[in-house]
C-alpha cells in the first residue's frame, strides 16, 4: 500500500472513531427530570406623599359680655380660635377643592335647664394669609336669626339663620390658573351670640364643629 492511500484510510478512520465517539456521547444523554421556576416581581404603587390636613389652634373660646343691643339681647362676642388647612401632597387629584365649614350645637348648662338656639350665634369669617394666597377665599358673614339680614332679603338667601346649621368658613377657589396645589392657609371668625334678656343666669357651652372637606369641581 502506498502512503497516499495509507494516509486517506487513517484520516477516514479517524473521523470514523470521532463520529462513533460523538454518537456514543448522544446516546447517554437521556433525561432524567426536569422542574420549573416561577420568576416573580412586584412594581410598587405610586402612593401619594404628604396629606390634606386641618388643625385647630385651640378646642376652646370664651364669650365676653358686650352692651345690649337695641332690642334689648344680651350680647357677646369672641374669636373663633385660628384655624390651618395644610396641602404637602405631591400629587393633587385634578378638579379637586378643599373647603371648611362650621356647625354649631345649642348652648346648654349644667346649673338651669334654659337653653340658647345655635341660630343665635353668628360668625364672620376672616382670611388670615394673604389675600388671594393660593386662591383661598373666606365665606361670607352669618348673623344671628333676631338680627336682619345683612346678605340676601329672605328665605334661603338671607344671612341672618346663625350656625344652626353649616356655614362657609374657607373655601379653596381652583377654578383659577393661578391657584396654589400646596400650602398652608389660616382663618379665624368674629363670633357674635345674641341671647334673650330673660335668659337664666348660668355658664352655657356649646360646641362649634369645624369639619374639612374635599369635592370635585
Amino acid at each position: 500500500m502506498n502512503r497516499k492511500a495509507l494516509l486517506v484510510r487513517t484520516a477516514v478512520g479517524a473521523v470514523g472513531g470521532l463520529m462513533l465517539v460523538t454518537m456514543a456521547g448522544v446516546a447517554f444523554a437521556a433525561e432524567v427530570d426536569n422542574d420549573d421556576v416561577d420568576v416573580t416581581v412586584t412594581i410598587p404603587e405610586d402612593v401619594p406623599v404628604g396629606a390634606l390636613t386641618m388643625s385647630v389652634a385651640s378646642n376652646a373660646t370664651a364669650l365676653t359680655q358686650q352692651a345690649d343691643d337695641t332690642e334689648g339681647h344680651l350680647v357677646f362676642t369672641g374669636t373663633l380660635p385660628t384655624v390651618t388647612v395644610t396641602d404637602d401632597r405631591t400629587v393633587v387629584p385634578d378638579d379637586m377643592f378643599w373647603y371648611v365649614n362650621g356647625q354649631s350645637s345649642a348652648f346648654t348648662s349644667t346649673t338651669t335647664a334654659d337653653t340658647i338656639g345655635a341660630d343665635r350665634l353668628g360668625w364672620t369669617p376672616a382670611l388670615l394669609t394673604a389675600d388671594g394666597d393660593g386662591q383661598v377665599a373666606e365665606g361670607g358673614e352669618t348673623v344671628p336669626s333676631v338680627d336682619d339680614p345683612t346678605q340676601g332679603t329672605s328665605g334661603s338667601s338671607a344671612n341672618n339663620v346663625g350656625l344652626a346649621a353649616a356655614e362657609l368658613l374657607a373655601l379653596n377657589v381652583t377654578d383659577s390658573a393661578d391657584a396654589a396645589t400646596v400650602g398652608s392657609w389660616t382663618a379665624n371668625a368674629a363670633l357674635t351670640l345674641k341671647a334673650d334678656a330673660d335668659t337664666e343666669a348660668g355658664a352655657y357651652k356649646a360646641t362649634i364643629t369645624l369639619t374639612l372637606w374635599e369635592d370635585a369641581i
